[in-house]
């Protein structure tokens, strides 16, 4: 008897739906064991994610040829302005929208941090990765630069058989896990019940981002389609798997194996998909940007704080270059924030609580921008890199 094939995106959304609706009735005893395997299943992601980066960048760096380090610098570029872009386009529709909808000078007080309102797993294994994120990208580039320019093929077949040994993790442990991940992960967030009150109170703001980041989405896919020849939202479609996915795991690099597919249906060359969508997950977060700019302005706002352009426009430049040093966590980009909150914006710890709690309750629409995006900026780089290959239709 043929099974019965179930999408990813089809069993995200299950997962999702039976997180909330177990999480409403479900003993906090037996949630927990769940809790425990996101505890795990986390960690290892941890420690695979600089593995998956350095498997999957070099060998596309080295394959690419003399022509990896232009790429580099083009895709970085291209990054680097989405994210700027998404910063100040931010910046100019939260300033005609926000003094309407927000009260200015509400009382803000000290929040506790919403993860000691969050259920504990019963035990944890450490897994430290071999490296940080930041170490396995310059080493991937060190190797696969220098592997695109010398004629030995020694470490460049080794870093071909690394990067199927990755492909079998990515393919046989983490997609088929995934789910559950995303299961447990919303199953918390409803028995815990501090980010729905989190949520609720700043329901005006999350509104606005959320709309806000489904234009910043339409405007990238916009160009690229532009770019390409092809129909913007045929291709923002196909990439709603990795969006879904991105939206559970709250991590652009636990998402890239999703990502990195739904990219190369979209017609990009997979020689330039694996070298574009990992180096994005870490460099391009333009959805994460435009977050922690909104929610910064916000509280500003309903602090009486003066919210000028000169100030935003220069913490928008650092915030852009920051978040490249962001770990792919959920909340690492708003840890890495911090420091630029309170020396460019002068936020003290009250507010910096504030933008923590209200950050991490949106932490997963940041991050779907984000991995989103990248298949955007895919299809640009592949469009620079040369003449695209003949590829089948683009399904629906």
């Amino acid at each position: 008897m043929k099974k019965l094939k179930v999408s990813l995106l089809t069993r995200v959304i299950i997962a999702i739906a039976a997180g909330v609706l177990f999480g409403q009735f479900l003993p906090n005893g037996i949630a927990r064991i769940f809790v425990t395997f996101n505890s795990l299943f986390g960690n290892f992601l941890s420690f695979s994610i600089p593995l998956i980066i350095l498997g999957l960048v070099t060998p596309a760096i080295g394959d690419l040829g003399k022509g990896a380090g232009k790429l580099l610098a083009i895709t970085a570029l291209i990054a680097y302005g989405s994210t700027i872009f998404s910063g100040f386009f931010t910046f100019f529709s939260s300033s005609a929208i926000f003094p309407h909808i927000l009260p200015a000078n509400a009382e803000l007080t000290a929040m506790d941090n919403p993860e000691d309102f969050m259920l504990t797993p019963y035990f944890t294994v450490a897994m430290p990765p071999l490296m940080d994120v930041m170490t396995a990208l310059l080493l991937s580039f060190t190797i696969g630069l220098g592997l695109s320019y010398i004629n030995g093929n020694t470490l460049r077949d080794a870093f071909n058989d690394f990067q199927k040994i990755i492909t079998i993790l990515i393919e046989a442990v983490i997609i088929p896990l995934l789910p559950l991940h995303i299961f447990g992960i919303f199953l918390n967030m409803t028995v815990s019940g501090q980010v729905m009150s989190i949520i609720a109170m700043f329901l005006k703001v999350i509104i606005v981002i959320f709309v806000l980041h489904v234009v910043l989405l339409i405007i990238q896919f916009s160009v690229a389609g532009g770019i390409s020849g092809r129909n913007p939202f045929r291709l923002l479609k196909n990439m709603l798997p990795a969006y879904a996915t991105a939206l559970g795991t709250q991590s652009s690099a636990a998402t890239i194996p999703v990502t990195l597919a739904q990219t190369i249906k979209n017609g990009v060359r997979e020689t330039i998909a694996i070298f574009v969508v990992p180096l994005c997950a870490t460099i391009h977060l333009s959805g994460s940007t435009m977050k922690i700019t909104a929610c910064a302005m916000a509280i500003m706002y309903m602090a009486g704080e003066p919210v000028t352009f000169a100030g935003m426009a220069g913490f928008i430049m650092m915030l852009g270059i920051t978040m490249v040093a962001a770990p792919g966590v959920p909340g690492g980009a708003i840890m890495a924030a911090l420091g630029l909150l309170q020396s460019m914006l002068g936020f003290n710890e009250t507010l910096q609580a504030l933008m923590i709690a209200l950050y991490i309750a949106m932490d997963s629409f940041g991050t779907a921008c984000n991995v989103t995006g990248d298949g955007a900026i895919a299809i640009v780089v592949d469009k620079i890199a040369g003449k695209q290959q003949p590829s089948p239709e683009i399904t629906e």
